[in-house]
């Protein structure tokens, strides 16, 4: 096992959800081998070094390719991605375009766009990374992604069928357990946690396997 990694031991566990998510229905029964996984999401520093020492480009720094994408507008086929970008006053249909702005220039190094850098995020986790990318890191630190199962049985840290890495209570004593939006979504976010973006990882408790960040902060890739 690397220093940066935790050995879960697998297991019979429930997966999903009936509750939630449709995605995540049913809540069934799965068995996960053994297997390592890194305590918490990737940094900037840790893909910063990645890139100082392979060179490897992000798929949001390259120009689309025209034979790609036929019907769209020549002046869209500069490299971006997308910025979340809270709607100023409160919106009837939830359409996630809504909050999503393409931003030309966001890429991990200026993870809010032109303009934006990495000063101060050293500890922060990774954005903009497409699952290439995320695969090519993987393979650099010779490590593999987890699969879902892997992924959501570490998350759980042991609770069975809770609804949070901690347990059934989003806040309990009123203590904020992860980077998460508070107040009414996308309009109107408290702060309470007191983060706008990313947060530092380690800002947060472990799950009960130790694992940080398993809930907020970033989405995360797995291999299925």
């Amino acid at each position: 096992m690397k220093a940066d990694m935790i050995a879960l031991p697998g297991g019979v566990f429930w997966m999903g959800s009936d509750d939630h998510y449709p995605e995540e229905a049913p809540a069934r029964r799965v068995r996960v081998d053994p297997f390592d996984i890194d305590v918490a999401p990737v940094t900037n520093r840790a893909f910063a070094a990645f890139v100082a020492d392979t060179g490897y480009v992000t798929l949001a720094e390259k120009a689309p390719d025209a034979r790609d994408y036929p019907n769209a507008d020549p002046a869209m086929l500069k490299p971006g991605s997308s910025v979340f970008t809270p709607s100023p006053t409160p919106i009837e249909n939830l359409d996630a375009y809504s909050w999503w702005r393409f931003e030309f220039g966001a890429c991990w190094r200026r993870p809010l766009g032109r303009g934006s850098g990495l000063d101060g995020l050293d500890e922060h986790p990774v954005v903009h990374v497409a699952y290439q990318d995320a695969e090519a890191y993987a393979a650099w630190a010779g490590k593999d992604l987890p699969t879902e199962a892997e992924w959501e049985y570490a998350a759980r840290g042991g609770l069975e069928r809770a609804k949070y890495a901690w347990g059934d209570e989003l806040h309990p004593g009123g203590r904020m357990m992860a980077n998460t939006w508070q107040g009414a979504f996308p309009y109107a976010n408290t702060l309470d946690d007191g983060y706008a973006h990313t947060s530092p990882v380690g800002a947060f408790l472990p799950n009960f396997f130790g694992l940080l960040d398993m809930i907020g902060n970033v989405w995360e890739w797995t291999s299925d």
